[in-house]
């Protein structure tokens, strides 16, 4: 529970009075000592009801938070007192890999590892570890602390708390993240949380985390409610099969595979084994509960077997196979599965017709009335349409017709309408590239409309005007409706300043593990120092092996000119030190790698942001539970003239930790805007072993996309004008408070879409 707490910066006490007044005990400043030692300071109410808690407890909640921020493990890195240059060079690592190669005798130091440096070439007082192979023979047990100089306040979260996030989480409007999910999956597998009625799961993807539970509980019938289409019981299906809430063809994931296995040196390839090993991992198997389990939810869903058909058309090959592995033929022709039967006959005779293919043939006739028409009988379709549909049988009657059933589109699809509709009609702003980012991490250019072309620009700019407007008028209705039917309409609202910053997440399915914060995609960290310290933490709960991962920084110049602060330029001249590269893990307690950034050198050197990305330069993905961020405080930061170490949590700004389900090979987390002495939080996987193979110009549109987004602020101030409330200047002179630590709740700032009829 504290796990989850923490996220929300809270600790959980399993306690729902708290004291009035309380004296704090020993144990109890003790623990708020080490709290400050790693960045937090307690509420005046969590204070008190710590005064009623065991000694036992708190020692359990430091444990958590330690284990959260990682305190435990090893940060040494590869260089001692790394923010000084060790001078080595290309030549160094050519000379001694010639001297190993030929075995030459000549004075040098025999390694553990088996390497030898020869003398004259790398300082080998300078490194814990092996320069050449990158294997540190030293690891660090300690890290530095309460250098931070700002202090994060924990809050108390008691079990109503819990039970309200749980209930939240299940109606979020919009997909959840994966700390969302993760967290979802730990409350509802928590025997003392309740799924109530009332919090029935709104999102596809959430459902099937609640399927998921029940079956596991052995309560697969309680599960028949939440499956409306075949497509569902797919979806859970596939899920269990790969761990991905997304329907990814098996051909996608087998290709994606062979990706991530490729590598630079032709004869470390090993693509087409990897494609093999998934491809067997996707061999479908199951037992006989599973296959009863899965006929009975397709007999029992509600739909026409012609509907139902239709719908499991656009995955027909994986439906074949599903067929045959479940051995649905057979369950079809038993007694009671009647409609199971009727199913899978309008399913294999193409006994039905798809409304896709004949929409797609209205477009492709250019024929307007028909395919405005059949729009109109799918709105949702309609919205994820809309801008094609525009280009091809004119804006303004597409639009009129839209406006009919704008109502029954869900809000957060009409927002990403707003948000999207400035770089889609806009291809020279966006350097004629629209981006696709699928969940596998592989950056997809998409072709731009073609119909674009025949448009002006101010023709294309009055579309998108006319589509952002359409979303503020038609939300502002939906807030003045929900104030009518009974919401509040009269008080003061305080919205943070720092709200107008952070966009909406709508669309921005965030693959990552946020342990210790939940910021969203868009959200500017103020640098409060003159540095900013990358870290990069991998390999814990593993044995000693060769695991590769890589921290780099890209600096960008204000006339495009670019450096990478990486493993294979330790030491450029602008203003960026990285720690050394380091290839081979110690047993169990991982090991570290940093990059230091001065903003006074950067400046200097008119550089204009600079990139942060990690890598995975092994085979494979990114390692499982590699942690990565930043840290920044006013005080200068220490490094450790003895081991390297450089890592303290009370620093640390933002953190990330990547889960079991990720599929991408690289990650850029993050943009320092030297200027602005700012920080822009992202998410953006790309599948290359190096940052050398990063395009600027997918960064360049991520964060123009996220510049453009409709922000909190704004769709809080939609909602004040529509309810007729008033702005107050200061939280207390407020009737509701909308601060940042609230914004840190995503399925919170989530609820201020339920505007849906």
């Amino acid at each position: 529970m504290n796990k989850v707490a923490l996220r929300y910066q809270a600790i959980y006490l399993n306690i729902e009075e708290v004291p009035a007044t309380a004296a704090a005990s020993a144990p109890v400043m003790a623990f708020v000592a080490r709290l400050c030692e790693r960045g937090y300071t307690v509420s005046e109410e969590l204070l008190r009801a710590l005064s009623v808690v065991p000694a036992t407890a708190l020692a359990d909640i430091t444990q958590d938070i330690d284990e959260a921020l990682g305190v435990n493990l090893n940060w040494a890195p590869l260089v001692k007192g790394w923010d000084v240059p060790t001078g080595e060079t290309f030549e160094d690592h050519l000379a001694t890999w010639f001297v190993n190669l030929v075995g030459l005798d000549m004075p040098g130091t025999q390694l553990p590892c088996g390497h030898f440096i020869p003398d004259g070439t790398f300082p080998l007082e300078r490194y814990n570890g092996c320069p050449y192979c990158g294997r540190p023979f030293v690891t660090a047990n300690y890290v530095h602390k309460g250098q931070g100089s700002k202090l994060k306040e924990l809050r108390l979260m008691r079990p109503s708390d819990m039970q309200h996030l749980l209930e939240t989480l299940l109606t979020s409007p919009t997909p959840l993240d994966a700390t969302q999910l993760d967290s979802l999956r730990l409350l509802i597998r928590n025997e003392k949380m309740k799924i109530k009625s009332e919090a029935a799961p709104q999102m596809r993807e959430t459902r099937m985390v609640v399927v998921d539970a029940l079956v596991e509980q052995g309560r697969a019938e309680e599960a028949q409610p939440l499956f409306t289409s075949p497509t569902d019981i797919l979806r859970y299906l596939w899920y269990k099969k790969t761990g991905q809430l997304q329907l990814i063809e098996p051909r996608t994931l087998i290709l994606h595979a062979g990706r991530l296995n490729r590598h630079l040196w032709p004869q470390a390839d090993r693509s087409v084994e990897a494609r093999e090993v998934m491809r067997e991992n996707l061999r479908l198997r199951y037992d006989r509960r599973t296959c009863r389990t899965v006929a009975r939810w397709l007999n029992a869903l509600p739909m026409a077997a012609q509907t139902a058909a239709e719908t499991m058309n656009p995955k027909r090959g994986m439906w074949v196979r599903m067929i045959r592995a479940l051995r649905l033929g057979e369950y079809g022709r038993k007694r009671g599965y009647d409609r199971l039967r009727e199913l899978l006959d309008a399913f294999y005779k193409h006994s039905y017709t798809t409304w896709q293919g004949q929409l797609d043939g209205a477009f492709t006739r250019n024929n307007g009335p028909i395919g405005v028409n059949m729009l109109l009988q799918r709105p949702g379709l309609f919205a994820r349409s809309l801008f094609a549909a525009m280009l091809h049988f004119g804006s303004e009657p597409v639009l009129r017709a839209f406006r009919q059933v704008a109502d029954q589109v869900p809000a957060r699809l009409l927002l990403s309408l707003a948000n999207g509709a400035d770089s889609y009609f806009d291809p020279e702003d966006t350097g004629n590239l629209r981006v696709a980012r699928p969940i596998t991490g592989v950056q997809k250019g998409i072709p731009l409309n073609k119909l674009l072309k025949l448009y002006g620009p101010e023709e294309r700019q009055r579309m998108a005007d006319a589509v952002r407007q359409l979303f503020l008028e038609n939300v502002e209705e939906r807030y003045r409706r929900q104030a009518t039917a009974g919401e509040t309409n009269s008080g003061c609202i305080f919205i943070a300043p720092e709200l107008y910053d952070i966009p909406v997440s709508v669309g921005d399915r965030s693959t990552m593990l946020q342990d210790v914060s939940c910021a969203l995609q868009g959200t500017r960290f103020q640098v409060e120092g003159d540095s900013v310290r990358l870290f990069l933490q991998w390999g814990v709960g593993l044995p000693a092996q060769h695991l590769d991962m890589d921290l780099s920084a890209r600096l960008v110049k204000q006339d495009g000119t670019v450096v990478e602060c990486a493993y294979f330029n330790l030491s450029p001249e602008w203003g960026a030190r990285h720690s050394g590269d380091i290839r081979e893990i110690p047993d169990q307690v991982g090991t570290a790698e940093y990059v230091e950034l001065s903003l006074p050198h950067l400046a200097q050197s008119d550089t204009r942001y600079v990139v942060f990305t990690c890598n995975a330069y092994s085979h494979g993905a990114l390692s499982p539970n590699l942690m990565v961020g930043w840290m920044s405080s006013e005080h200068p930061m220490k490094i450790s003239d003895k081991d390297g170490v450089a890592y303290d949590p009370s620093t640390v700004q933002h953190i990330v930790r990547i889960g079991e389900s990720n599929l991408s090979k690289g990650l850029v987390f993050g943009v320092l805007r030297v200027k602005e002495r700012e920080i822009v939080w992202l998410e953006m996987p790309f599948t290359a072993q190096t940052v050398t193979s990063l395009d600027g110009r997918t960064v360049d549109s991520l964060l123009r996309r996220l510049s453009r987004k409709v922000s909190i602020g704004q769709l809080l101030e939609i909602r004040a004008r529509a309810q007729k409330r008033l702005l107050a200047d200061t939280p207390k002179d407020a009737d509701e408070q909308y601060t940042y630590e609230w914004a840190l709740n995503a399925a919170e700032v989530a609820k201020i879409l339920l505007i849906d009829p």
